[in-house]
């Protein structure tokens, strides 16, 4: 398949809602491996369609070890069930330079379907669901600087406008 481009903060199309699937096709199929791809090539852990460009309801997510081309898509997930909290730490590949303490829910029941259209439910504790909730945010327009503090969020913001217009300059 192919590596796709990883679109970072702040650009639009990862502030959009995502629709809903219907159409269970090759074209979707081909998604999934190119965000599956690009997930590995990153490196990262979980990847949401809106990251790539694609306003579509899909993620996909390691679900081997550290060096182990091994991957889940879920398509049209949804939290049906959330229990406890838990702390970690997140990173996002469309955020770049920033990871930060966000707090998600420890365990999670989730309803999603693969890639033929079947419905499952999937139950999730620690880190798996840590990176589920993140994936799943994307969906909704929503970035892991959202769970941030004010002053912590601001800060990246002003941060990432130099950037960008330092690079407007230099082009």
């Amino acid at each position: 398949m192919s590596i796709r481009t990883i679109y970072q903060y702040p650009d639009p199309v990862l502030r959009r809602k995502a629709a809903k699937i219907d159409e269970f096709s090759d074209e979707l199929k081909e998604l999934i491996a190119d965000m599956a791809d690009t997930m590995y090539d990153a490196p990262g852990i979980g990847l949401a369609a809106p990251q790539v460009g694609e306003s579509v309801q899909v993620i996909v997510v390691n679900t081997g070890g550290q060096d182990e081309r091994q991957y889940k898509a879920f398509i049209n997930p949804e939290i049906t069930i959330s229990e406890g909290s838990q702390i970690d730490e997140e990173g996002c590949l469309s955020v770049p330079e920033l990871t930060s303490n966000v707090t998600r829910f420890k365990r999670i029941q989730l309803s999603y379907q693969d890639e033929e259209g079947t419905l499952h439910e999937l139950s999730a504790e620690d880190r798996f669901a840590v990176v589920l909730q993140h994936e799943i945010d994307h969906l909704k327009g929503i970035l892991f600087i959202d769970h941030l503090t004010p002053l912590k969020r601001n800060l990246y913001k002003k941060k990432m406008k130099k950037a960008l217009a330092s690079k407007k300059v230099v082009a």
